[in-house]
């Protein structure tokens, strides 16, 4: 065993390349000390501790946390370990030799993305992590090749765009970019068939495994699917990518975000008032000197994918050793998560998840106890990596001021550092009158309220949003400024699984998270005064 001072000592030790020795001259200590330290949870005399707590790189309560040794953790895992643990949530293939066929043809592909770009990430939700940065994450409740097409991709990037621009805005922190795109696929299911006029047959579990169409055929789960969903995922991430770096993203370009079919949404004209203030500060910016050409920054920006590691026959498949670290990371998305149905103790998905150098992160709902939570967090962070774990709470608008704290408190006590973002869609669906699942706004709302009240009260950031939402003109969620109803929802229903915010509801969304965001930042700069 050793300490949460070790862990981050080494990890400082290794970002600049310092040797044992030459950390420990800084406090006229040796580097068998400091081996000490790092390897036999041995603790710095009171001296030595003040001078690293006030370099920011451990607190002195960091010395007290004992940690399992990363190294000996990693050593019984494997890219295939997981097929030794209780998998939930994975198909029934009926034919292997076509699983082995597909997995492998898999595994002969590009990666999808890099490790650098992963570490990037985890660089990035560190600053969040500190209260320095904001996550949004958001796109499709589950991908089709159905809807595949460039301007769906273009419609949901530039929305994303348009929420970021909002919430850096209001509260002066930048904005972490990840799309749920380029790989949601598969989806967890309440049940493993569905009975419609009186037939069963196997649930629709995304299409990366099987077909929509509620006939024997399409619901039997082929793995060829899997071929497909990662060469739809490549072109995506091709298409994400040209924008993100080839100008669409050019902050001169922000008046032109606004989708033409957004025009009645107040919030349009809310955001035009962003764009032109933004606009006017571009100009000034300008006659300085400071231009796109001086500063690229104003022209790009980071963007990264997500989808939940739910198919991990997938994911061990694109999961490559990187040339530089010798570490493994599952080159099919830059964050991965998992989900609230697989993240029980001695979950295959877990046992995958904890051996990945990716961000991850965990959905966490109102069955899960804050000790299994500390359990889960020592399995897949066992190095206390700021960055590497965010924890996405979905309770329910009635639940989550009742439920989350305990989850907050064990968390803050044990010193684990994590993002807390809010899920607030899926303890939310209803069902209409008319037969319809859907999502009432006013419920989203409350329950994102609710998740900054919890963390105000407990002196924690609020440091995300997860939402399921889209570009186009749906008819998925009720409410909004632009007030659709139970009975509007049939005109523009399109989703695959559950119901989306759509364009006009996200930026609104967008819009109050920013006054929450602002009031939380107006409190921290008072409590610093």
């Amino acid at each position: 065993m050793t300490t949460l001072a070790a862990s981050k000592i080494r990890l400082y030790r290794e970002e600049r390349a310092l040797t044992r020795a030459a950390f420990g001259a800084w406090f006229d200590t040796p580097g068998s000390t400091v081996q000490g330290w790092e390897t036999d949870g041995k603790r710095a005399n009171t001296k030595v501790m003040n001078q690293i707590a006030a370099m920011g790189i451990a607190d002195h309560a960091d010395w007290h946390v004992a940690v399992r040794d990363v190294e000996s953790a990693m050593a019984s895992w494997t890219p295939d370990s997981w097929t030794n643990a209780e998998a939930r949530q994975m198909p029934k293939y009926p034919d292997q030799a076509a699983l082995d066929a597909a997995t492998r043809q898999l595994s002969n592909y590009p990666p999808l993305v890099f490790a650098g770009e992963a570490r990037d990430l985890t660089g990035a939700l560190a600053k969040v992590s500190r209260g320095e940065a904001f996550l949004l994450q958001g796109g499709d409740c589950a991908e089709s090749f159905a809807e595949f097409h460039p301007n769906n991709i273009r419609d949901t990037f530039r929305v994303i765009l348009q929420m970021a621009v909002v919430l850096t805005f209001a509260s002066k922190l930048p904005t972490v970019k990840l799309g749920r795109m380029a790989g949601q696929f598969a989806k967890p299911r309440s049940a493993d068939t569905e009975v419609i006029d009186g037939v069963e047959l196997p649930s629709y579990r995304g299409d990366n495994v099987n077909d929509i169409a509620f006939t024997p055929e399409s619901r039997i789960p082929d793995p060829a699917r899997m071929v497909q969903g990662y060469s739809q995922s490549a072109a995506t991430l091709n298409l994400l990518r040209a924008f993100a770096g080839g100008g669409y993203a050019n902050l001169h370009q922000v008046h032109k975000w606004t989708l033409d079919f957004m025009g009645k949404s107040p919030w349009s004209a809310k955001f035009a008032d962003v764009a032109d203030r933004i606009g006017e500060a571009l100009d000034f910016m300008e006659a300085c000197g400071i231009n796109p050409d001086t500063v690229p920054q104003l022209k790009r920006t980071d963007f990264y994918t997500s989808h939940e590691a739910l198919l991990l026959p997938y994911e061990q498949a694109l999961t490559r050793q990187d040339s530089l670290t010798g570490d493994w990371y599952d080159t099919s998305a830059h964050f991965l998560w998992i989900g609230d149905r697989t993240r029980f103790e001695g979950s295959a998905h877990v046992e995958f998840l904890r051996g990945i150098g990716n961000p991850i992160g965990m959905k966490c709902g109102p069955s899960l106890e804050p000790d299994a939570l500390l359990r889960l967090l020592d399995a897949l962070n066992p190095g206390r990596i700021p960055g590497r774990m965010t924890l996405i709470t979905r309770y329910g608008h009635d639940k989550i001021e009742a439920g989350l704290p305990k989850l907050v408190r064990a968390v803050k006590r044990e010193g684990h550092p994590v993002v807390w973002s809010c899920d607030p869609m899926h303890g939310n669906v209803v069902k209409a009158a008319n037969g319809y699942k859907t999502r009432p706004f006013d419920r989203i709302l409350a329950e994102v309220r609710g998740f900054f009240a919890v963390h105000r009260a407990e002196g924690t950031f609020a440091g995300g949003i997860h939402a399921e939402m889209t570009g186009q003109n749906v008819t998925e969620c009720t409410g909004g400024a632009i007030a659709i109803t139970e009975q509007g929802l049939a005109d523009r229903y399109h989703t695959h699984c559950d119901p989306r915010l759509n364009a006009g509801q996200s930026l609104e969304l967008a819009f109050l998270l920013a006054e929450m965001l602002n009031d939380e930042m107006a409190e921290r700069r008072k409590a610093a005064a």
